[in-house]
């Protein structure tokens, strides 16, 4: 099982590792021959050592892969990379459901992962802001495209450390990556508030995976400079989300999302807010 746990993490960290590489051979026209021989050596090892339902991690060809019937097409009001304003809503929507699954189960086996004191009081305060992303997206006109869901390691994830913080880790730098990419959409889309707020909601999403490094030993919480963008369009979370594993349920590995209570007053700017909207007209 740890030697699953590491590809798992190897692949997406060596996510940034292939986007790198594609820009080295946009630049330099005469390594564009031996370059593309050791990109696709590189991802014939990645693929090697890749866990069941978590292949591949990133990689462009996955975006020609509708997840789910809501993405076979790309739909009217497209933006150049194939996302539209209403299929953002509806992706970031439900991606929050899933943080908000995760969360629940994590804290309803606290006393089976040893967690207490602080580090429960903190992981109640993520809860609430994934529900409270959830809910302002809802708000927005987003709809959930499921509501079931799975995990990687199935119940393991909320009985064994290692595998709790390994599955979070995953899940937040995914989450990271698809609202980054929002961000770009939204603005290409002629929307600069919702790229604004899908820019708020990705430094939170940042803290969260800060939080579980803490959780789970490592000497600092934060280590990138700068947080990478390994999904292409918004419009490829589905797909990648079900070749690693969390949107595919099946029998003794399903949950089901269910809102929770947002009642804690240690969490604030429950809502968007942005002083440069206010002399936006109609925004703010």
């Amino acid at each position: 099982m740890r030697k699953g746990l590491k590809d798992l993490m190897g692949q997406w960290k060596n996510t940034g590792r292939a986007s790198r590489s594609k820009r080295v051979r946009a630049k330099s026209d005469s390594r564009q021959d031996d370059t593309r021989s050791a990109d696709q050596s590189s991802r014939r090892s990645l693929l090697k050592g890749a866990v069941v339902g978590a292949t591949a991690v990133g990689l462009g060809a996955w975006s020609s892969t509708p997840a789910l019937a809501h993405d076979t097409q790309i739909a009217a009001g497209a933006g150049p990379l194939g996302s539209s304003v209403s299929l953002i809503l509806d992706v970031a929507r439900t991606f929050e459901q899933l943080a908000v699954v995760f969360y629940s189960n994590v804290l309803a086996n606290a006393d089976k992962l040893g967690i207490a004191g602080d580090v429960l009081a903190g992981l109640k305060a993520v809860l609430v802001e994934e529900q409270l992303h959830q809910q302002y997206f809802m708000s927005s006109g987003g709809h959930s495209m499921i509501d079931n869901y799975s995990f990687p390691h199935g119940p393991q994830t909320f009985t064994d450390m290692k595998t709790f913080i390994a599955t979070q880790q995953i899940m937040e730098g995914i989450l990271d990556s698809a609202f980054l990419a929002a961000v770009f959409e939204f603005a290409v889309l002629g929307h600069p508030d919702l790229a604004q707020v899908a820019g708020q909601i990705a430094t939170i999403e940042a803290e969260h995976r800060a939080l579980g490094r803490t959780i789970g030993g490592s000497n600092y919480g934060d280590n990138w400079a700068f947080t990478p963008v390994t999904i292409r369009s918004v419009r490829d979370v589905p797909a990648l989300l079900q070749k690693m594993g969390f949107w595919t349920p099946t029998e003794g590995n399903t949950y089901s999302y269910q809102a929770v209570s947002t009642a804690i007053s240690d969490v604030l700017h429950r809502v968007p807010y942005s002083m440069s909207l206010l002399d936006v007209p109609g925004r703010g």
